[in-house]
């Protein structure tokens, strides 16, 4: 502290309010700048709003309800297996950093909660998760790997978050756009 005192005693009065005035603006600039990207990018609910205590059949209803509603325009199937979309094919991918030559077959995927269509020909995924163990996690990967191999869009909801209809229905119809 000894060093700061002496160099701050240094300073004449003048300099040290002009520092202290370019320190205070440039903490309010990036305090606006903050607050402005919080804004834009503040999803339709608060932090403090709490996640329906649903059952997995409640949240799954309730997301098919607004798959229906909302987009009309695509045909909704539900719990479609990897397979389906990728074929029965078996990639490396290399999801551990110490096991790079492992092979996940698509029927090890997590089955896609609803799949989107349109045309006949799949548009999108939308998976539901509740949770972060090793073993769904793995199989969230291999699907979410092999939506991607076949350009689908991969949207993913964790159902101990609030997800408000609003705020779905945007982040769907992004992924979609």
């Amino acid at each position: 502290m000894g060093l700061l005192s002496n160099l701050l005693k240094s300073v004449s009065g003048d300099t040290l309010n002009q520092l202290k005035e370019t320190i205070t603006a440039a903490v309010s600039e990036l305090e606006a700048k903050a607050g402005a990207r919080e804004t834009s990018s503040t999803p339709s609910y608060t932090p403090e709003t709490e996640a329906p205590d649903w059952s997995d059949a409640e949240w799954h209803a309730y997301f098919l309800e607004i798959l229906k509603t909302d987009f009309a325009g695509y045909d909704i199937k539900e719990n479609v297996p990897v397979t389906d979309i990728a074929g029965a094919v078996s990639d490396e991918f290399q999801l551990y950093s110490t096991r790079p030559k492992q092979v996940y077959k698509a029927e090890w995927g997590q089955p896609y909660t609803f799949v989107m269509y349109q045309g006949g020909a799949p548009k999108a995924v939308v998976m539901l998760g509740s949770g972060h163990s090793h073993s769904s996690n793995v199989k969230y990967l291999i699907a979410r790997m092999f939506a991607k191999k076949s350009d689908l869009p991969y949207i993913n909801f964790y159902t101990q978050m609030p997800n408000e209809r609003a705020y779905v229905v945007s982040r769907i119809g992004k992924f979609l756009a």
